[in-house]
């Protein structure tokens, strides 16, 4: 029986990336994850898994090396995800510039245990606009001299509808390797909602006897009005009433026009972000009942099982950020898959 390939995953948030490099059959030693609620999550999901729950400028390779009981150069993988919010389209409103922001420069972190654990391939996620800034570029710079394969296809900004995810989302994925370039992963026809959804077949909400699902927001009589009168699969504010129209909506460009939107049966679902489940963020309306879609909803256009746990501690908001900013396990697990290949027969 063949050894499984050995990963990190820094920057853990709720555990999406461990689940699809677990899907992939590495066994995952190691998650850094400084928020309390998301470190929650992912020990709830992952007890196997050693669980630093503090900053990563505090952890040194000592520290990491002893809690899994590697040396230097024996991780197959590291992986991750730092925060760069700073990149946000929503935040630079251009696709190009960069706000500054702290957390961008976590990315160096992230360079720090690579130099420090020298792993044999490395993964990272991110936001699209980070796969053109020039810290991405230095960061190549650097684990080219370390000895990984770089080269254009490295990074490439991809969506994750083509690998799996009945969403549309696109992110940035970076793939080195020390022993060859890492293949792309296979694309997919597009799973749609109706699909996921009836992959699964959830019971009713308030009866399926799980609090990600079966919660019944207290709207305010015209947002439920409002709501009724959106037109079934796929409809938007655009076909409403005048006297339903908010006065925030009723001069020409203003918001969001996903805003109070419904789903499609029949297209992927869009981008879930941190406010899914709030149809005054986005198109979160279920294509068919009068309703957002449930947070469970949200977790499985993430491709997370309809088992995965979510810690509710600190309510419902910070649930939907966690699912939001998640990584969706099944487009990790593809390209995982395809690391698995490199190191096995590179």
């Amino acid at each position: 029986m063949c050894k499984a390939l050995t990963a990190i995953d820094l920057f853990s948030g709720a555990g999406g990336l461990t689940l699809g490099l677990k899907q992939a059959g590495f066994r995952v030693l190691a998650g850094i994850e400084i928020e309390k609620i998301p470190a929650a999550t992912y020990k709830l999901n992952h007890p196997d898994v050693h669980c630093f729950d503090k900053d990563i400028r505090k952890i040194g390779a000592v520290e990491i090396l002893k809690a899994t009981g590697l040396k230097r150069g024996e991780l197959d993988l590291l992986a991750g995800c730092p925060p760069c919010q700073g990149f946000s389209t929503l935040r630079t409103r251009k696709k190009s510039n960069a706000v500054a922001d702290d957390r961008n420069d976590l990315l160096f972190e992230f360079l720090r245990i690579v130099e420090a654990l020298s792993p044999r391939s490395i993964m990272m996620e991110n936001v699209p606009a980070l796969a053109h800034d020039i810290r991405m570029k230095t960061f190549l710079k650097r684990i080219s001299v370390l000895g990984y394969k770089v080269g254009r296809k490295n990074v490439r900004v991809e969506d994750a509808a083509e690998y799996g995810v009945p969403q549309r989302r696109y992110r940035m994925i970076l793939l080195a390797s020390k022993t060859g370039q890492v293949k792309q992963a296979e694309k997919s026809e597009a799973i749609t909602v109706r699909k996921c959804l009836e992959a699964v077949r959830l019971a009713p909400v308030g009866e399926a006897g799980d609090p990600l699902h079966d919660h019944v927001p207290n709207r305010a009589a015209h947002v439920a009005e409002i709501i009724r009168n959106i037109p079934k699969d796929g409809g938007s504010r655009t076909s409403l009433p005048d006297h339903l129209v908010l006065e925030c909506h009723k001069k020409k460009n203003t918001g969001f026009r996903d805003v109070y939107g419904r789903m499609s049966w029949d297209k992927v679902s869009p981008t879930m972000t941190g406010g899914c489940g709030n149809p005054s963020k986005g198109r979160y309306l279920h294509p068919e009942e009068d309703r957002a879609i449930s947070l469970r909803e949200a977790a499985l256009f993430q491709t997370f099982p309809a088992d995965y746990q979510f810690d509710l501690t600190e309510g419902r908001g910070k649930v939907a950020l966690m699912i939001g900013n998640a990584l969706p396990p099944e487009f990790i697990r593809r390209h995982a898959v395809q690391i698995s290949k490199s190191l096995s027969y590179g």
